[in-house]
């Protein structure tokens, strides 16, 4: 299956220190914006089924809701365990009053 740039949201969705939950293509993902920056990664923590839209973002951090565990939303590494599998990101880019994905 080829990549295509995706239609996650409307920028008016994503503010600033909050995370918006969102499905591209089938995908559930989660959209942040960081010093005007957006960046986007799968929505599900790698250690445990949880929401990462339910957790809290602190500058290119996100905090898993349910046992901590902390991940860099630019590159998916994770930066506090317990989990030990980096999250997948995307690509993201604003057209026009919409956020896309490349998934």
């Amino acid at each position: 299956m080829r990549e295509a740039w995706i239609e996650a949201c409307a920028v008016a969705d994503v503010q600033p220190e909050s995370i918006f939950s969102g499905e591209a293509n089938g995908s559930m993902v989660a959209i942040y914006v960081v010093d005007g920056a957006y960046c986007a990664t799968d929505n599900i923590c790698t250690h445990a089924f949880a929401l990462l839209s339910d957790g809290r973002v602190d500058d290119y951090e996100v905090e898993c809701p349910v046992h901590g565990a902390r991940f860099r939303i630019d590159t998916g590494e994770v930066t506090q365990g317990p989990a030990e599998c980096p999250l997948k990101t995307y690509q993201v880019r604003v057209v026009g009053d919409k956020i896309e994905c490349l998934i």
